[in-house]
């Protein structure tokens, strides 16, 4: 049995995800953006031994979170799953920061950075990153047209290069990039054709 931590798991993949680590006899702590999310976690699975409430559109909050998955003690894995889609309008944070790159790029950089390092990584990418470039000169999207598709596309391309910089640098540490294929959840649609066979994803280090 392993001790998974999952980020953004109120709804959608995350929960999914959730729902068969508890399945297969694993224990796992959900996270939720607000309190309410939280609630809504719980009751659809009411088998997770904690939810994790923290908003990871801000620095302080992304903080916040880490330090509350390091107060429940040391985890076997961490899955990174928290987004926001490639329909978003151009919005500012708190931080000054597209809240696109903040929360699916920059939350999941301090996330890893803050939290005590598990035995494995797992970062939910997206097949729309094989379109994408970097753009690490216009990270912040100041001399371009905001366009959400390529922002969450680049975002997800961040993702997978973390977990490529990673695999680099933490041998003893297994870390994977994954494209979890077309599923029919908020961010995915009514018409998305389901889990299926999903795409097997990028391996940064093999178990």
């Amino acid at each position: 049995m392993s001790r998974i931590f999952i980020s953004g798991s109120s709804t959608g993949l995350g929960l999914m995800a959730a729902e068969l680590l508890v399945q297969q006899g694993h224990q796992v702590v959900l996270h939720a953006r607000n309190a309410n999310r939280a609630e809504d976690a719980l009751r659809a699975l009411p088998q997770a031994e904690a939810v994790v409430v923290g908003d990871l559109e801000t620095i302080a909050g992304a903080r916040e979170t880490a330090l509350c998955v390091n107060d429940l003690g040391h985890f076997d894995a961490v899955i990174h799953n928290a987004a926001v889609g490639y329909n978003e309008a151009y919005r500012v944070t708190r931080d000054g920061l597209p809240h696109v790159f903040a929360i699916n790029t920059l939350s999941a950089y301090i996330l890893t950075a803050l939290i005590e390092r598990p035995q494995r990584l797992v970062y939910l990418s997206s097949g729309m990153h094989h379109h994408a470039r970097a753009n690490l000169d216009d990270i912040l999207w100041q001399k371009r047209r905001w366009n959400g598709a390529d922002a969450y596309a680049e975002s997800k391309l961040h993702d997978a290069m973390l977990a490529f910089a990673l695999a680099r640098r933490w041998r003893n540490v297994r870390i994977n990039s994954l494209e979890p294929g077309w599923v029919p959840t908020k961010m995915g649609g009514p018409h998305a054709p389901g889990p299926g066979a999903p795409d097997p994803g990028l391996a940064c280090r093999q178990p």
